[in-house]
């Protein structure tokens, strides 16, 4: 059975995410790298192995706004957005969960392209609006300046335009530094329902003082999800950390947290779960992958034992 067959429409009840049947569902899958440099995995045969041969019920696409080729400065918006929208529309034919990643980073505050996600968001919710399948990730690492009133007034922006065309759709909010203080949150939330905080670390880097952040902010009944994780370093190069990573995991099983992996690619980053010069799109053996690829297929696969 699909997952949207399992699971219909999510909503956020309280701290959970809830299926449409009002039980906790957690979604678990693949981050894309970015969509401009990484193409080549928005397509059935990779979707449908995730699926099938990873276990896996969600994906979530990658759109940077601002680095290289990023959809707000020297990208094509025209053929970014065609890659987004097949994207989800595999994701949907697949019956997935899929999650939209407005991959604000090197601008540091979503405010700087605000008027940008405006008209995305608009977009994609007149054409999306009434399909269950979607979440929408507005922010995903405010950085650096960046403070919590400020992804506030851009939250209280663009979640609006969400709601307009999709008035129950699940929405993730970044939070300051690289989506780490979700404590901020907790002292100052949003006032819209339907609305999740996310959290990311990379266990090779994050330890203790970031668990108990957000063990106190679970506690606190903060609905957290961990839209962005992976077991190496921050910068997604370095060594792996089993050891950090299994005590993240702990935290993940004890609180029912949805968790993305970053990335589905096979990039020079340790993080890229797939070998480098490995161009096959499924069928992934254990040498296709690379430690962070094997770690985290045996995860998902089982999530369904």
């Amino acid at each position: 059975m699909a997952p949207i067959e399992k699971h219909g429409s999510l909503k956020v009840n309280n701290d959970r995410l809830t299926d449409a049947y009002g039980q906790p569902v957690r979604l678990y899958g693949m981050s894309t790298h970015g969509l401009a440099w990484r193409p080549e995995y928005v397509c059935e045969e990779t979707f449908r192995a995730l699926r099938d041969e990873w276990g896996t019920n969600t994906v979530r696409l990658a759109l940077y706004t601002h680095e290289y080729h990023g959809y707000c400065t020297d990208g094509d918006k025209a053929v970014l957005r065609g890659i987004l929208y097949k994207g989800i529309d595999l994701a949907v034919k697949l019956g997935m969960y899929v999650i939209v990643d407005w991959h604000v980073l090197g601008e540091f505050s979503p405010l700087v392209y605000a008027d940008e996600a405006e008209v995305l968001f608009e977009e994609l919710t007149r054409r999306y609006g009434s399909c269950p399948n979607l979440i929408y990730e507005i922010c995903n690492e405010p950085n650096g300046t960046a403070e919590w009133h400020d992804i506030k007034e851009y939250s209280e922006r663009v979640i609006p335009v969400i709601r307009r065309n999709d008035p129950e759709a699940v929405v993730l909010v970044g939070t300051p530094e690289w989506s780490q203080h979700c404590d901020q949150a907790l002292a100052e939330p949003l006032g819209f329902d339907n609305i999740m905080y996310t959290f990311h670390f990379y266990s090779a880097t994050h330890h203790d003082r970031l668990r108990s952040r957000l063990i106190n902010c679970l506690d606190a009944g903060l609905p957290v999800f961990i839209s962005e994780c992976s077991m190496t370093e921050a910068s997604g190069h370095g060594r792996t950390d089993l050891e950090s990573n299994d005590s993240w995991f702990k935290i993940i099983d004890r609180y029912g947290l949805s968790y993305i992996v970053w990335s589905l690619s096979a990039s020079r980053e340790e993080s890229g779960v797939i070998q480098n010069g490995c161009g096959k799109l499924s069928g992934w053996t254990d040498d296709d992958l690379k430690s962070t690829g094997r770690w985290f297929k045996d995860r998902f696969l089982s999530e369904n034992d």
